[in-house]
C-alpha cells in the first residue's frame, strides 16, 4: 500500500494543498483565492474564516484524492505565511477580529515609541530582530488596545494568540492543540532564538500577555491528530514550518 503525505500550504492571497507520495512526487494538488481586505492606508487584513474554509476546501480534496488512490494519508505539513496575526476565543474558536497581516503598517507609531523607549537593543540581541511593524507581536497589542474586552479576557486566560500555522492546527484538531514551531514563534518579536522560549522580559516590554502564547515544538515534531469530524479522520500533524511564498493558483 502507498504512503501518502499531504502538505498544506497556506499563503497571503491563497491556500493550497498538495499529496506527495513516497518518493516526494506530487500526486496531485488544488488551490483556492480569498480576498484581501484593505480597511485603511497601510492597513491589509484577512478573515480568518476565509483562511480557514479555503484551506478546509483543498485539504479535504486531497484526502479524498488519498483515498481514491486506496490510502488516507500518513501525516500533515503545515507551512504558512508568518507574522500575520489572529486572536481568538479558546471556548468558541472564534477570532475576536479579523487577521491583522504582516504587511500591515498600522503599528508603525508604536514601534518608534518602542524605539524610543529602548528596549529594541534587548529584543535585537533576543531575537535577532529589529523593532517593525512586520512582526506579530505589535500587531498583538493593537488587538488588545483596540477590541473591546480583549485585554481582560487576555488576563482570564479565555484568548488564544497564534500565526496561521497555530490557528489551523487549532481549527483542525477541534481545538486540542495550541502550539506553534520555532520557525513561526521566531518572527514575533517575543521568541529567544539562544534559549528556546518565549521570553519574560520581551512580553513586558512589549505588553503581551503571556497567557495568550502557544506552545513552542520543533518543526519536525508531533502536533497532534485531526478531528474525525473535520477531515473523516485522524491523521497526524507532524510538522510545520513558516515561511510561505507560492501559494498562487
Amino acid at each position: 500500500m502507498s504512503a501518502f503525505i499531504l502538505a498544506i500550504d497556506q499563503g497571503t492571497t491563497s491556500s493550497r494543498a498538495i499529496l506527495f507520495d513516497e518518493e516526494g512526487s506530487i500526486l496531485a494538488q488544488q488551490a483556492a483565492e480569498f480576498p484581501q481586505h484593505f480597511p485603511a492606508d497601510g492597513w491589509v487584513e484577512h478573515d480568518p474564516e476565509d483562511i480557514w474554509q479555503t484551506t478546509l476546501d483543498v485539504t479535504a480534496a486531497m484526502v479524498a484524492e488519498a483515498h481514491t488512490r486506496g490510502s488516507l494519508p500518513i501525516a500533515i505539513g503545515i507551512t504558512n505565511q508568518r507574522e500575520t496575526a489572529i486572536i481568538w476565543d479558546r471556548a468558541t474558536g472564534k477570532p475576536i477580529h479579523n487577521a491583522i497581516v504582516w504587511q500591515d503598517r498600522r503599528t508603525a507609531d508604536t514601534c518608534q515609541a518602542l524605539k524610543a523607549a529602548g528596549p529594541e537593543p534587548e529584543i535585537t540581541a533576543k531575537t535577532g530582530l529589529l523593532l517593525d511593524p512586520h512582526f506579530s507581536a505589535t500587531k498583538i497589542v493593537w488587538l488588545m488596545d483596540n477590541v473591546e474586552g480583549a485585554k481582560q479576557a487576555a488576563a482570564a486566560g479565555r484568548l488564544a494568540f497564534g500565526t496561521i500555522d497555530t490557528f489551523l492546527l487549532w481549527r483542525l484538531t477541534g481545538g486540542r492543540v495550541h502550539a506553534t514551531d520555532a520557525t513561526n514563534a521566531s518572527r514575533t518579536l517575543l521568541y529567544d532564538i539562544t534559549k528556546g522560549r518565549w521570553d519574560e522580559g520581551l512580553l513586558g516590554a512589549l505588553r503581551v500577555p503571556a497567557a495568550l502564547l502557544p506552545e513552542v515544538r520543533d518543526s519536525a515534531a508531533d502536533f497532534g491528530v485531526t478531528d474525525k469530524d473535520i477531515l473523516g479522520a485522524a491523521i497526524p500533524v507532524l510538522g510545520i514550518a513558516g515561511d510561505q511564498q507560492a501559494a498562487t493558483i
